[in-house]
């Protein structure tokens, strides 16, 4: 369990790096809207190869359907309950997450690792160590989400030690849903594994289209398909030296 927790740990560490970045540089919505374009593609190719695929060799199909929709409509409430408690510009660039509270920033954080970090958790289980696509993944969508958000609240006037600690407490949070992810689901049936895998996906899925699409393409513009195609690709890339590995 606790190679789950370190793998959690330097999966979510991307956060802490992204807010000391924000803070020390302010960092132009392009690049980071670049950065974010190369996570989704990334992000999409662990959703196909990672999660469902998998899902599919553990269990013949089973739970599968109902695990996408059900890791979609979770994400889809708990997104809309955050957006009303003040965190719908939680992932600005250009500083109108300014009016997100730093509560509502951390619940929304919270909402779109818990699902990626129990995976990497899980992944361990399989004796095969964890996806390196996976970890790139996590690692580089939450790279850009941190600097937004940490820009915006920067600009709100929010002190640089409460924003690191926020963040720290995010990371710890993460880490240890990876951790629960390895010791909840040891010796888990292959369909319970496979709604897991299928949950999170879902989830994932939902999360790229409603929060990262948007304002990577808003700050990006046209390249962004470029970008999400070269992420995409690279991704495929490391999966396929996994398998021949």
């Amino acid at each position: 369990m606790l190679n789950a927790f370190l793998v959690g740990l330097l999966a979510a560490s991307s956060l802490l790096i992204g807010c000391v970045i924000a803070l020390a540089h302010q960092v132009r919505p392009r690049t980071l809207a670049v950065i974010i374009a190369f996570g989704v593609g990334v992000l999409i190719s662990a959703v196909a190869y990672d999660l469902v695929a998998d899902s599919f060799q553990v269990s013949g199909g089973e739970g599968i359907t109902l695990g996408l929709l059900c890791g979609s409509l979770t994400f889809f409430v708990g997104d809309l309950l955050i957006d009303r408690a003040g965190g719908a510009n939680r992932k600005s660039m250009t500083g109108d997450g300014g009016g997100s509270s730093g509560r509502a920033i951390v619940l929304g954080t919270v909402l779109d690792g818990i699902p990626e970090s129990m995976v990497l958790g899980l992944s361990l289980l399989s004796g095969e160590g964890v996806s390196v696509t996976m970890m790139a993944a996590v690692f580089l969508s939450n790279l850009p989400e941190a600097m937004a958000a940490t820009s915006g609240l920067r600009m709100s006037g929010q002190p640089p030690r409460k924003t690191v600690r926020m963040w720290t407490l995010v990371v710890l949070v993460s880490a240890l849903a990876s951790a629960a992810g390895y010791a909840l689901l040891d010796g888990a049936s292959p369909t319970m594994i496979a709604f897991v895998q299928s949950f999170a996906a879902g989830a994932i899925l939902t999360m790229l289209v409603d929060t990262m699409v948007p304002e990577a393409f808003e700050h990006g513009g046209r390249m962004v398909g470029l970008v999400t195609t070269l992420g995409f690709a690279v991704a495929f890339g490391l999966a396929s030296l996994e398998v021949l590995a």
